[in-house]
Parts: structure tokens; sequence; C-alpha cells
């Protein structure tokens, strides 16, 4: 046999790096879909307030699916994008599989968002009963929903740990200071939601900021992995850098 038939096929290495990319892709693609759906969609709803309501309650009502399709759809491309991340950070940055796995875990939970509807929240849809019943698939839909607001921020401390163990400690401030401004809206969040304080009626707002953060983080992190050198990867050396 000879010499040539034992080199590697050319396209062997590219093919690999154009599926990764792909991958890393959505991770842009995801968070920007998400955003844009739920701002048109609570601008434009019926008897909707985004500064009142949660983004899961676009889910409810005539065009509920519209929402749901969102989450579904959303859910998907980050999944994509965790399955892409895991070799990305691994070559660039020696990370294991927390982080990905983290990220695997927001995707699904918004996958389970979008199966399982909320319960009611407030007055929206009108004429909703306040307080409204609680029932089964509301409690699915916070339980996948929780997954999303815990495991972000959780995943944005592991990823910036290992940022920060590779030297790049600006990606890494970026990274812990997104998990705490997260989780200080959230909290806000939560506390609008509850109804029985002075937030209640800007609670979707600070929702939505919550989730912007959180989602251009995971926006960011796709961008930056996108540019991530593959043939000096384990240096965690960049071409923007």
């Amino acid at each position: 046999m000879s010499e040539a038939n034992l080199r590697p096929h050319p396209a062997a290495k590219p093919s690999a790096s154009g599926r990764r990319r792909a991958l890393l892709t959505c991770g842009v693609a995801g968070p920007i879909v998400f955003v844009v759906a739920f701002l048109v969609e609570g601008a434009t709803r019926a008897g909707y307030s985004a500064l009142r309501h949660p983004v899961s309650s676009l889910a409810l009502g005539e065009y509920g699916w519209t929402q749901r399709a969102n989450f579904l759809v959303t859910g998907c491309l980050l999944l994509a994008f965790a399955v892409g991340s895991r070799p990305a950070l691994r070559q660039a940055y020696g990370a294991g599989r927390w982080g990905p796995g983290l990220l695997g875990a927001v995707a699904v939970g918004l996958l389970g968002a979008g199966i399982f509807a909320t319960d009611p929240v407030g007055d929206y849809p009108p004429g909703t009963a306040v307080p409204a019943p609680q029932t089964t698939t509301g409690t699915l839909h916070d339980t996948f929903s929780a997954l999303v607001f815990l495991g972000l921020p959780v995943a944005c401390c592991v990823v910036g740990y290992r940022f920060a163990r590779t030297g790049h400690r600006g990606e890494a401030a970026y990274s812990v200071a997104t998990a705490v401004l997260f989780l200080a809206l959230f909290f806000l969040t939560s506390a609008g939601f509850s109804q029985q304080t002075a937030l209640a009626p800007v609670g979707g707002l600070f929702q939505r900021l919550t989730l912007v953060v959180g989602m251009g983080w995971i926006g960011w992190l796709a961008l930056h992995l996108l540019h991530t050198r593959e043939d000096d990867g384990n240096q965690g050396r960049l071409d923007i850098e």
C-alpha cells in the first residue's frame, strides 16, 4: 500500500470542525430567537403587560402556541450548543463535563417549559381568578423552569472558574458578575410574582432583565468559543486576543 493511501482524508478534519461550528452557532442563535420572540409577543398580546406578567404566561390563551414554540425551538438550539461546547471548552480550557452539562440542563428546562404550560400569574389571561388554582401541569412547568434559573448562574460560575484557572481573568470576571446579577434580578422577579409586594407591577420587567442577562452570557460564550483557534486551543489562546 502506498504512503499516500495511509494519509487521512483531507476533508475529515474540516468536516468535524464544521459540525462543531454549527453546534456552537446554535448558541448564538438560541438567545437571539428567545429574547426577540418574547419581546415581540409581549408588546403585541392583548391584555398582557410585559411589565407585570411572566414570559411563561405568553404560552396561555389563544396565541399561546407561539411562546410554546419559542421555548421548544430555543431549547433545541441550546441543547445543540451544549453538545458542541463540551469539546470546545475541553480543548481550549481543559474543562470537564460540568459546564456543558449545566448548559444542557438549561436547555432541558426550556424544553420542559414548552411542553408544560404555566399556571396563570396575576390577571392574565383576562378573566383569570386571582389567585389561580395550582395544577400538576403548572407545577411541572415550574420544576423545569428551575433548571433554567438555577442552572444558568451555576454554569456561569463553573465556566468562569475554568477561565480563571487558564488566566482569562476578564472572561472569568464577566461570567461571575453575570451569575451575581442574574441571581439578584431573579430574587426581585420572585418578589414581584408573589403578588404580595410593591414589586408586583414590575415583576415581568425584572424577569425580562434576568433572562436578557443570562441569555446574553450564553450568546457571548458561544461567540467566544467560535473564535477559539483549534490548533492552539489547549493553551486557551484566541484569535481575538
